[in-house]
């Protein structure tokens, strides 16, 4: 089995439908009709993936010929034609957009990208000033929109954590896309995930997640998440840890984000660590800045089909995927441009998005699945393990005045659209309230 998702080969995650977790939604035969969680604001997430991002580097530059070495068959291009360099003048041009734009996501900051230097003190043939600068523009441009994540240590060879050097071997089972995780135990994993985190911790950079290279993990999914969670608990005290590792693009498969191995709900220290899942194949530039996509995969001219689409209207998250080296395709930004039409499409046909990082979404997920729900008489308690802004519940019925207990009064709206925190709006056969959740109780007044 071919586990590189660079070829966005269609897999399937294994023992997921054991691990996620549904909520028990509670019912009244009395006051209150059924009572169920929905997207916040009631919205339709939406959000980008970006890999093999990282400063200065090209990923692909270095990357394959380090891929090449393993597989020389599958890498024939001439990888010297592209560019070694990623300007951060090209990071200030697309983060401004984004922030203009309102497109959020995830975007990676591999630590040792390639081995060519690290991240958080220098990379060989570049100034200090200039990664200090790449450094301090991801800061203040790319982190506002953009959950950071590792993607493991190098994005190529394996390195010996004891000593910070790559191991030896050039063989599948030394490379990080490869063999080598696939048989790792859960703690084997978090040490290693645990060396790229600390690395950005270092550069000064927030991560409550991660990515994996390639087919990193793809057979030991549940060491993989148990890793996910050790590692970024540990290293940055995040509550929540999430992680993307797969994809699907077929029309009708599920990609709403997995909520795995929750514990300890009923503790001041409750615990989940969720997989977030992308539903495109890389339709921007490719992985290596070679192959120019398009924008009618993710949705058409006519606003009528496309995968985006699909899954915007199934009612779970539209999470792009793209990789860096594709966005800006050699100083072309062919990718770029085609992100650009494809924002443009969305937001001509859809006035109900709500773009969100990964590390939004993971949260309001774990909230959504793990808050149980008790409906007696014309009272809904909540109790919730985790906080969530924009908790939005759909209540049947029509509801006059919902209050939140021991809480502001919520203010009712009169269009769908307008719903927003400490609001609600009453429908022809259902009521939206929209609250942030805390932790622990609420009570809600119907």
């Amino acid at each position: 089995m071919n586990y590189n998702r660079r070829k966005f080969i269609k897999t399937t995650v294994k023992g997921s439908a054991a691990l996620a977790v549904t909520s028990p939604f509670g019912f009244s035969e009395k006051n209150i009709g059924k009572v169920e969680v929905v997207n916040p604001q009631n919205r339709a997430p939406v959000s980008l993936i970006i890999d093999d991002s990282t400063t200065l580097v090209n990923l692909a530059y270095y990357g394959i010929p380090q891929f090449a070495e393993i597989f020389p068959e599958n890498y024939k291009q001439d990888w010297r034609n592209l560019p070694r360099e990623i300007p951060n003048s090209f990071v200030r041009k697309f983060g401004e957009w984004a922030i203009e734009k309102g497109v959020k996501g995830k975007y990676s900051i591999v630590p040792y990208p390639a081995c060519t230097g690290w991240v958080s003190r220098f990379i060989p043939g570049w100034t200090e000033n200039e990664l200090k600068d790449s450094l301090k523009l991801v800061r203040e441009i790319i982190v506002p929109n953009w959950d950071i994540h590792p993607e493991m240590v190098s994005h190529t060879r394996v390195i010996d954590i004891k000593t910070g050097r790559p191991f030896p071997q050039a063989t599948p089972d030394f490379m990080e896309n490869w063999e080598w995780s696939q048989k790792k135990s859960a703690d084997e994993l978090a040490a290693y995930q645990a060396y790229a985190l600390n690395i950005l911790k270092e550069a000064g950079l927030p991560c409550e997640g991660l990515t994996t290279p390639g087919g990193y993990g793809g057979q030991n999914q549940d060491n993989l998440a148990l890793g996910t969670l050790q590692a970024v608990r540990d290293v940055y005290g995040a509550e929540i840890p999430h992680y993307f590792r797969d994809l699907f693009t077929e029309k009708g498969k599920s990609v709403a984000p997995q909520v795995k191995f929750p514990s300890d709900l009923d503790t001041d220290d409750p615990k989940c660590v969720v997989s977030i899942l992308g539903c495109t194949g890389d339709w921007f530039g490719g992985w290596d800045g070679l192959t120019p996509g398009s924008a009618d995969k993710h949705i058409t001219a006519d606003l009528q089909s496309g995968r985006l689409v699909d899954v915007i209207e199934s009612g779970e998250p539209a999470i792009m995927v793209c990789h860096w080296p594709g966005i800006y395709f050699n100083g072309q930004e062919v990718g770029f441009n085609i992100l650009k039409e494809v924002v443009l499409r969305l937001h001509q046909k859809y006035d109900n998005l709500i773009w969100m990082k990964l590390g939004e979404i993971a949260r309001y997920w774990a909230a959504k699945e793990l808050t149980d729900i008790l409906v007696t008489g014309n009272s809904i308690k909540l109790k919730a393990p985790f906080a969530s802004p924009d908790f939005t519940l759909k209540i049947e019925g029509n509801i006059k005045k919902p209050e939140i207990k021991n809480s502001s009064p919520l203010l009712r709206v009169s269009k769908v659209n307008d719903l927003k925190t400490n609001s609600f709006y009453v429908g022809k056969n259902e009521t939206l309230l929209c609250f942030d959740l805390p932790k622990g109780v609420t009570e809600l007044m119907i």
